[in-house]
């Protein structure tokens, strides 16, 4: 049975690195993820299917409305047929609607308000595997990883919570950072408490043992 266990022990680990190589990804430790490029993201928030919107079109109560962005993307409302917003800031949308708007209105004034946020999957954080609730979570500025963590109601019974991995993806590709989850979440070490950026994928994956 001993003999067993260390063989099975073995294949894992070979696994694992077997794994690790084929990724390609540069790896990094908690710890270290300062050095780590930085991701590529714009400051400025994308629309994305399920956000609730209000279009607000200045003294006309009549095209202004409440509208959320179906799964293809698009909003319809009065005299805007199957406008794309997925992908566009608020500010953007505006003046989409404005240009459309322009046939019918004079020097139409349109305001695109927020009222629901669900975001693009490049504004989100990804929470996949042995985690109570995996889930996507929308991104806010100053997350962390134990943010995240509680949001998902933790690890669940089967986690191998210190093989916890981030997948991030920079300017210059994918890197991973290795995260002990189980270490900051039950001996409180906060060096492993690194901040999230939007597009992250928390991947925990399954004890064995």
């Amino acid at each position: 049975m001993k003999k067993k266990l260390i063989e099975l022990s073995l294949l894992l680990l070979l696994s694992s690195a077997l794994g690790s190589c084929a990724s390609g990804r540069p790896s990094y430790k908690a710890s270290e993820v300062s050095e780590t490029p930085a991701a590529a993201q714009s400051s400025e928030y994308s629309i994305g299917p399920g956000d609730s919107l209000e279009i607000f079109v200045w003294d006309h109560a009549d095209l202004s409305t409440d509208v959320q962005v179906r799964p293809d993307g698009k909003i319809s409302t009065p005299l805007v047929e199957d406008l794309q917003a997925a992908g566009r800031t608020p500010t953007q949308l505006a003046r989409d609607v404005e240009k459309v708007l322009q046939e019918y209105v004079r020097s139409p004034v349109v305001t695109v308000i927020m009222q629901g946020f669900v975001g693009e999957g490049s504004q989100q954080i990804r929470v996949v595997g042995q985690a109570v609730s995996p889930s996507a979570l929308q991104f806010k500025q100053g997350t962390t990883v134990l943010d995240v963590m509680i949001a998902v109601g933790g690890l669940s019974e089967f986690a191998a919570g210190n093989k916890a991995k981030v997948v991030r993806r920079t300017a210059d590709g994918e890197v991973e950072i290795k995260v002990k989850l189980r270490d900051l979440l039950n001996d409180g070490d906060i060096s492993q408490n690194i901040k999230m950026m939007p597009g992250d994928v928390l991947i925990i994956p399954q004890s064995f043992f």
